[in-house]
């Protein structure tokens, strides 16, 4: 049997990262704009990066098919697992909301109905799958990949074919300070590289952690890459004061098509682009609901019958929508949430997990993080320092961009 290469592994890491979460890059770092976007985003990549090296470090004291919660419970204790296994859930449940939002306002311009209306027909026929069978939605998601993969590279090569040098670096306003606005950018650049769920994946996968965290890193840089274009891209066509409304609608895609569609004339650009757009927030909310639906169900014991799935598909999806017809919140702001909460088992709980299996276990040997306790402690800041951000973002505390 061949061995598994590097480059799959970082094909698959790349597939969990690049989704929806992407789509609110361009409204998130418009107060940054170009330069101090990149920066966060790159920034964020290189932490994420790290925080998952550190939890494959500390998996490597057990058995291939121990899974992120049975480590947590074990090295560090029950309490933290049920913070850790919350956050997550948290995470998956905020990330759901977030997609049915915005699927109800691009989904309405499209069929010519009601935002709620469409957003309840999206999670009838979306979460379908979810409900039939894994299968179901390995099959529909090699259907959307390939949809994104080419409306993404149609409406980005016609995109980067338009870029305007003064659009793309602000000419006008050089005098103005844009750094300030980089640290709202931070959690929901964070939410973009959330795969640590995969880390014993890639690990049990390769039997290697040295090939693991290669393919860890290339997949992170797969991502990068595909964000830093796509931010670039948008960038260098729509202006920075045209970024008012999207940001003031929540920072939605379907803002983000409209201001698009004034400043790109090419009719099959903007197609390429609301397809991929829609695809994306499909995919990556089949996705999530699957995540989040297993997750669930094992939490609750239900059983993989007709009657427990029905059960588990209405704790997974009804709350959400629920929430996203009588409590509506802006993509952007839900992503940010994510991403704030997402700290906890993105960043803080692996470098734990890494620090004290240092300290406690007899295999000294195998892979190690480089830098020492200082890369536990640097991730660990950056996980903490994201979430504040974010909460003095909410509270108005953070230069907050309006166009």
């Amino acid at each position: 049997m061949s061995k598994p290469s590097t480059l799959g592994g970082a094909c698959i890491i790349a597939s969990v990262c690049v989704g929806a979460g992407m789509l609110g890059l361009p409204s998130a770092g418009a107060g940054a704009w170009t330069f101090w976007s990149v920066i966060a985003i790159s920034l964020t990549m290189v932490m994420m990066t790290l925080s998952g090296w550190l939890l494959l470090e500390a998996l490597k004291h057990y058995d291939f098919k121990v899974s992120f919660n049975t480590i947590t419970k074990d090295v560090l204790n029950t309490k933290i697992n049920i913070i850790n296994n919350l956050s997550l859930y948290f995470v998956g449940g905020i990330l759901l909301y977030a997609y049915i939002s915005s699927s109800g306002m691009i989904f309405s311009n499209i069929l010519g109905i009601d935002s709620k209306l469409a957003s309840i027909l999206f999670v009838a026929i979306s979460s379908t799958f979810v409900l039939h069978s894994t299968r179901a939605v390995d099959r529909i998601s090699i259907l959307l990949i390939v949809f994104m993969l080419v409306s993404f590279l149609i409406g980005i090569s016609g995109l980067a074919t338009h870029i305007k040098v003064p659009v793309l670096l602000d000419t006008t306003q050089l005098h103005v300070s844009y750094s300030p606005y980089a640290l709202a950018l931070l959690p929901v650049a964070l939410t973009s590289f959330g795969y640590h769920h995969s880390v014993s994946t890639m690990r049990d996968y390769y039997r290697n952690e040295y090939q693991a965290k290669n393919a860890i890193l290339g997949g992170t840089l797969i991502a990068l890459g595909f964000y830093l274009v796509w931010v670039v891209c948008i960038f260098g066509n729509v202006p920075r004061d045209a970024f008012g409304p999207v940001v003031s609608a929540g920072g939605g895609i379907d803002a983000l098509a409209q201001a698009l569609d004034s400043v790109v004339d090419s009719n099959s650009i903007k197609q390429a682009i609301r397809i991929f757009s829609i695809a994306a927030v499909v995919s990556s909310f089949i996705g999530v609901g699957l995540g989040v639906f297993d997750y669930l169900a094992d939490l609750c014991g239900f059983e993989d019958t007709k009657q427990g799935r029905l059960k588990t598909w209405a704790i997974t999806f009804l709350p959400p929508l629920i929430f996203s017809l009588f409590a509506p919140l802006g993509f952007l702001s839900a992503i940010g949430l994510a991403g704030a909460a997402a700290t906890i088992w993105a960043c803080i709980i692996p470098a734990l997990l890494a620090k004290k299996t240092r300290q406690c276990k007899e295999k000294k040997d195998g892979f190690v993080v480089p830098g020492g306790n200082v890369t536990v402690y640097v991730v660990i800041g950056f996980g903490v320092v994201t979430a504040i951000f974010h909460i003095m973002a909410m509270a108005n505390l953070l230069p907050i961009f309006k166009g």
